[in-house]
């Protein structure tokens, strides 16, 4: 099966569409989130309890796999899918974030980046065809273009340059790009600056690519900056391409992305906060440190039905955090991951029924509340639907 994307219905009070991404190794129905698994792992999870959330796609990252263990030793292995258990769809990042955030020691130039490895400080050169190269190699479903992602703020000038040098990277991708079942997605950059947002959108689009991103965002700029750029480029986007916001984010984010018309988000945030002790509920976040969930025996949230809310108290949960206990990262892990992906499929539902303004009023209002101590928490406008028993997914170890 080759890639494809349909549009199956629209919202008609936002600009959100429910769709679906065929993909060679399964279907994601969209708007979708995808966990990040940036060394071929969702850290603390296996594949079996990725699907047991609800998960469709993960990220996997082309920096960190490059450096270790390196993608001809994955292809090796038949590709990053077998090597890592991961029967369903895939998407792999450039690689660019990564150089960005991780290496100071780098050279931005128009023929690619020069940096050293956060690892041993060995010298790489990254370019586009190197890019594509290597994530051909690890054979994910959805694959991305190199780009650079700008520090915030940026000057117009230096940002003008940079999406000009965005293009002329998309343009040597999409020569590289050999493997026709892996769907190349487009990168759009411009900062925060409207006109060289719709400027890189329209370059970008003018390439054809199977899919298109949206960049350069949640790197320090204002909620308000945030939301006008989703504004500005979405819109740009094809109507038949799937539109991936990289990098977003917070439930908050995802909606108003969704309302604006993306399809595709990831974010570490679920799972960092996870490790964190940060916990996400129908009434907003709960710290698990906090001496007040002592001795606690609610679940962490009243209303879900994770494996973790089904069988652990919030006592519990402190206590394994407090104690410095694997199985605490992994626990919050779990319950972050199914809140999330049980947001975005109520976010489906609502998007279905076009009722998608009264559920994000539903949410927002529910942020507010403080729950009683006997009181079910979970009363968004749609009730969440129940999920399979990790213990029936596999071993739990």
């Amino acid at each position: 099966m080759s890639f494809s994307f349909t549009v199956i219905t629209k919202d008609h009070q936002t600009s959100a569409r429910l769709g679906k991404i065929r993909t060679p190794h399964g279907e994601v129905n969209t708007p979708a989130f995808m966990p990040v698994g940036t060394q071929a792992t969702v850290k603390s999870l296996t594949p079996e309890d990725l699907v047991s959330v609800g998960a469709e796609m993960i990220l996997c990252n082309t920096y960190h796999l490059y450096l270790r263990p390196g993608h001809e030793l994955i292809k090796t292995f038949g590709g990053l899918h077998r090597f890592m258990h991961w029967d369903h769809p895939l998407l792999t990042d450039s690689g660019g974030y990564q150089v960005y955030s991780l290496s100071p020691l780098r050279k931005i130039k128009d023929e690619g980046v020069y940096f050293q490895s956060h690892l041993d400080g060995s010298y790489h050169t990254l370019s586009p065809e190197k890019a594509v190269e290597i994530q051909e190699s690890l054979g994910a479903d959805i694959i991305m273009c190199l780009d650079e992602c700008m520090p915030y703020p940026s000057s117009s000038d230096y940002t003008r340059e940079s999406i000009s040098r965005t293009t002329h990277w998309a343009e040597r991708c999409r020569k590289a790009w050999k493997s026709k079942t892996q769907a190349l997605f487009g990168i759009i950059q411009g900062g925060v600056f409207p006109d060289l947002r719709e400027q890189s959108a329209r370059e970008i689009v003018s390439l054809d690519f199977p899919g298109y991103a949206v960049g350069g965002l949640s790197v320090g700029e204002t909620k308000a900056e945030l939301y006008e750029m989703m504004d500005n480029t979405l819109p740009l986007i094809p109507d038949n391409k799937p539109r991936y916001l990289m990098g977003l984010g917070t439930p908050q984010d995802i909606l108003e992305g969704v309302k604006k018309g993306a399809d595709l988000f990831d974010c570490v945030i679920p799972t960092r906060h996870a490790r964190n002790g940060m916990l996400f509920t129908g009434f907003g976040s709960l710290v698990i440190k906090n001496a007040q969930y002592a001795d606690d025996p609610r679940p962490v949230d009243p209303g879900c039905t994770c494996y973790t809310c089904r069988n652990y108290s919030r006592a519990y949960l402190r206590h394994l955090y407090m104690a410095n206990e694997i199985l605490a990262p992994r626990l919050n892990t779990i319950h972050n991951l199914h809140y999330y992906l049980n947001f975005l499929k109520q976010i489906r539902t609502a998007i279905r029924d076009s009722q998608l303004n009264n559920f994000a009023a539903a949410f927002y209002e529910n942020q507010k509340r403080i729950p009683l101590q006997n009181e079910s928490t979970r009363s968004l406008y749609f009730p969440e639907e129940s999920t399979s028993s990790l213990a029936e997914a596999g071993n739990e170890g």
